[in-house]
């Protein structure tokens, strides 16, 4: 079965459209404020309404107050959330909507403790451990800390380019791969503007392998 792509950090319609024509499965909207790539509850909104059928519309949040939750949800139409912080099981669940939680990854974390405490996620995405920022660092992880039949579906994030996912998703077998910066034109004040044949490359290379 054909790995599913989400793009992330999605902030531009043309930039949405462009991901869906060459194959991607799910749209990322990063709700947080300190992210370069955060858009606003009504652009998402807006972006969203644009889009056909059958594309995941994903919200990623950051321990992000309850009620902020809540309020994005009465504008956006959220299909999944992304949780990116520290929050709980509990926290999670609240919202009544299927979610993934984030896990970033390094020697020491226990991702079979993590798959058991949130056994009600969908699955966890794990992504590279950089401190003081909870993602879209660009950067990777040791692919080989990934149990061997791990529990939960695993998405894949952290690093991946063009160039290298097929390899990551050869060697873990994800549920699914993540990107953001990594189809992204350019870095500094442009970062969230992807790069069209970026995204094509990376879907196909993905879904190819």
């Amino acid at each position: 079965m054909a790995v599913r792509v989400k793009i992330c950090g999605i902030t531009r319609l043309d930039d949405a459209r462009h991901a869906v024509n060459a194959g991607a499965d799910a749209l990322g909207f990063v709700f947080y404020d300190k992210s370069p790539r955060r858009v606003a509850a009504q652009d998402a909104a807006a972006i969203s309404a644009a889009l056909p059928p059958f594309i995941t519309r994903v919200g990623l949040f950051v321990d992000a107050p309850a009620d902020f939750v809540n309020c994005v949800l009465q504008t956006v139409p959220l299909d999944l959330l992304q949780f990116h912080g520290d929050e709980t099981p509990d926290y999670c669940a609240q919202f009544g909507k299927s979610y993934i939680k984030a896990v970033r990854v390094h020697a020491a974390t226990d991702l079979l403790k993590y798959a058991a405490d949130f056994d009600a996620a969908s699955g966890l995405l794990l992504d590279a451990y950089v401190p003081g920022i909870p993602g879209g660092t660009g950067e990777s992880f040791d692919w080989k800390l990934i149990p061997a039949n791990f529990p939960k579906p695993v998405v894949l994030s952290g690093g991946l380019t063009p160039a290298n996912v097929a390899a990551a998703v050869q060697q873990t077998r994800p549920w699914a791969v993540d990107v953001s910066s990594g189809v992204e034109s350019a870095t500094g004040i442009r970062r969230g503007i992807k790069d069209p044949d970026k995204v094509a490359q990376f879907i196909a290379n993905a879904k190819a392998s």
